[in-house]
């Protein structure tokens, strides 16, 4: 089954107005989207409106760092699923490690958000990942299996069918480390594995399973040839549109 390579620009909490406007134009004019892969940029809250009029005439996606998941309510700060549509919005990264450790999300509210994403008409991007300890331990397996069963068990059969994954090593991000590709396969696999064996052989297929942890110019072509590796979740190298623009335009 052929599965579209899908590469997501995760800018955090970097550019305003101005900076998130020039780097749409650069992008736009430097990247070259066909039908084998899509791309989409996660900017800040305060910008997605900004970027999506600058991105509306182009191929590249727009999506969130996160959302609510509830509709509306007394929830100061926050912003849901629906708010995130109506502004542009078709992905959302949901779970990423940095949510995980600084707001201590948990499995089940990570859940919570993936079928607010789902009914909202948002493709959730479900991060799963180890940190060193836990691999040093020999516990990635457990882990990601753990993650999985935590924030699916609720989820219905039919959203899940709409979940893409991203396994982000949580000790390569921001750290310069990179695992190397044939060791984001094999987690890769497992993920995959774990899909078809819970919702069956062709939903394993048909995921796409992204991966995240400093993905740069020199190593994306060594990933993108992996066999379960569909595409990437790319952190510090997207804040630079020359460099992201190499990534998108990966070798492969």
């Amino acid at each position: 089954m052929s599965r579209i390579p899908f590469i997501i620009g995760n800018w955090k909490m970097y550019k305003d107005a101005a900076e998130s406007v020039q780097f749409c134009e650069q992008l736009a004019g430097a990247i070259r989207v066909a039908g084998d892969r899509e791309v989409g940029v996660a900017p800040p809250y305060p910008v997605l409106p900004l970027v999506h009029q600058k991105l509306r005439n182009s191929r590249i996606r727009v999506g969130s760092q996160n959302l609510h998941p509830q509709k509306e309510g007394a929830f100061t700060g926050e912003v849901s699923a629906e708010m995130l549509v109506s502004v542009g919005c078709s992905f959302a990264i949901i779970g990423h490690s940095e949510r995980r450790q600084y707001f201590k999300e948990s499995d089940s509210f990570i859940g919570e958000k993936i079928q607010a994403a789902c009914r909202a008409d948002l493709d959730p991007v479900f991060c799963v990942g180890e940190t060193l300890q836990q691999r040093e331990a020999g516990q990635t397996e457990s882990v990601i299996k753990s993650q999985l069963e935590g924030a699916l068990g609720s989820v219905s059969h039919a959203s899940v069918q709409r979940i893409i994954v991203a396994y982000e090593p949580v000790w390569a991000i921001g750290t310069g480390k990179t695992a190397t590709p044939e060791t984001a396969q094999q987690v890769h696999a497992l993920v995959r594995a774990f899909f078809a064996s819970r919702y069956g052989t062709e939903s394993g297929e048909r995921l796409r399973i992204l991966y995240g942890g400093s993905v740069k110019p020199d190593n994306v072509d060594a990933l993108m040839a992996q066999r379960d590796i569909d595409g990437a979740l790319v952190g510090g190298a997207s804040l630079n549109a020359e460099h992201f623009a190499r990534i998108v335009n990966y070798n492969g």
